[in-house]
């Protein structure tokens, strides 16, 4: 039995491997980094269990990104996630993954990002009593221009950014390291003394993960990434390899300046780290770094966003306008219009809320984990239903991989839930989805 027929948009190869790594790359190194190392120092409370967990994140990235090596060689689409969904369980879980996608999901997280650099920008200049979101909206709609510009000039600027925002967390390494060395010393810690109890240890790799997360947009890449279809395998392993290296120096930086007990209290780590070497401006050149860590996260979220609703609207019949693509310079140039609509919409949301960033994170973080999941899924069941399909790439130890991906994210599903419940949030993100349900009883799939 085959899955339904569906759209499998081919266009030009217009980005180089080197820049899918930047896109993959930008969009995972966010705010994350400066907000979790604290978090995740108070609950390990030792050295060795502080490594081991940034490395299990790593390594359950790792397992991730293999299961996406093989969907992506074997299925590459510009539609990603909802093109390896559509063959493996029908089009309507696939148009409720879009929906997501489109409504909560990427548009959910270009608004928070928006938060980020406003909130941070902010402290460098501030534009009044909503600063954060004029700052946020200013932002989304700047980026939305030059993402229409096409995809070479949008990775172009996409690497510029990341060069920038990876020299500022180099500094902050070099700065960390070069600092007197706190009492007791990284050499004088102990290891694996305490063990945390494992509902903490679970605790402290949901901040991990989400600090990690993201590096799943590579699959929106796939049919327009030059090389062979294995070169998709070398920039996923890449991506996630310096990726791991940048957190690693961080932490560690973090803990030589501060200490582990220093940095488990410290409400902000990173500051307080640049504030040894440059006292008062530490405060506003953290700002700027932060900043443009949130710029490069938004504009590859941006990039990957679009594509989404361009295979949605190639697939349904009143979508179609979503479909229009500019093939001499590699853009959905309508779904890419639409896409910085709703995510202005979401800013204007959150300007009245107790706080954007917040708001955004419990919009958009249930909806998120609970698809991944079925991502996940989709490797064994294409396994089952389209065993004949050539798989350039097989995830290895299949498989124990893709299971461990999926538990991974249906826990993180789970406890995203629970942290939504608690603020009396989760109705949100969750009365959008029932909206796409009434969507998809209106709309009709296109017969091909």
């Amino acid at each position: 039995m085959t899955s339904s027929p569906i759209t499998t948009p081919t266009h030009n190869r217009l980005l180089t491997p080197i820049g899918a790594v930047a896109v993959i790359v930008g969009i995972v190194i966010g705010a994350g980094i400066f907000k979790t190392p604290s978090m995740v120092a108070g609950i390990a409370d030792d050295l060795g269990w502080l490594l081991a967990l940034w490395v299990g994140g790593a390594l359950l990235s790792l397992a991730g990104a293999l299961c996406y090596a093989e969907l992506c060689t074997a299925f590459p689409s510009s539609g990603g996630e909802y093109h390896f969904l559509c063959r493996a369980f029908g089009r309507r879980l696939a148009f409720l993954y879009a929906w997501a996608k489109a409504f909560v999901i990427n548009t959910g997280a270009i608004a928070l990002l928006g938060y980020v650099f406003g909130d941070y920008m902010t402290q460098v200049l501030s534009l009044g009593a909503h600063s954060s979101a004029i700052w946020a909206g200013l932002i989304v709609l700047l980026l939305t221009a030059s993402n229409l510009l096409g995809i070479q000039a949008s990775s172009r600027l996409q690497s510029v950014l990341l060069a920038v925002a990876i020299m500022g967390l180099l500094v902050l390494v070099v700065v960390g390291f070069s600092s007197p060395a706190a009492q007791p010393s990284l050499s004088e810690m102990p290891w694996f003394d305490r063990s945390p109890p494992m509902g903490l240890l679970g605790l402290a790799m949901v901040f991990v993960l989400l600090t990690f997360g993201g590096w799943g947009e590579a699959a929106y890449l796939s049919a327009e990434v030059k090389g062979t279809a294995r070169t998709m395998v070398w920039i996923l392993v890449s991506s996630l390899l310096l990726i791991s290296a940048i957190y690693l120096l961080v932490n560690l930086s973090m803990v030589h300046a501060l200490g582990l007990k220093g940095l488990a209290q410290s409400k902000a780590a990173g500051a307080d780290v640049l504030a040894l070497a440059l006292g008062p401006w530490a405060e506003r050149l953290l700002g700027i770094i932060v900043a443009l860590a949130a710029l490069t996260s938004i504009n590859a979220t941006m990039i990957i966003g679009g594509r989404t609703m361009q295979s949605l609207g190639a697939d349904w019949h009143g979508l179609q306008w979503l479909a229009a693509w500019k093939e001499e310079i590699g853009v959905p140039a309508r779904a890419i219009v639409f896409q910085g609509g709703i995510a202005l919409v979401l800013v204007v949301f959150g300007a009245f809320q107790h706080d954007g960033f917040e708001t955004m994170v419990e919009f958009t973080a249930p909806v998120f984990w609970s698809f991944l999941c079925f991502v996940g899924l989709s490797i064994m069941v294409l396994r089952l239903r389209e065993p004949d399909t050539p798989r350039p790439f097989r995830v290895p130890l299949y498989p124990v991989l893709p299971l461990i991906f999926c538990g991974s994210s249906a826990y993180l599903a789970y406890s995203s839930i629970q942290y939504a419940a608690s603020q009396n949030a989760v109705w949100v993100s969750f009365g959008v989805m029932l909206l796409g349900l009434l969507a998809l009883v209106l709309l009709r799939p296109i017969r091909r």
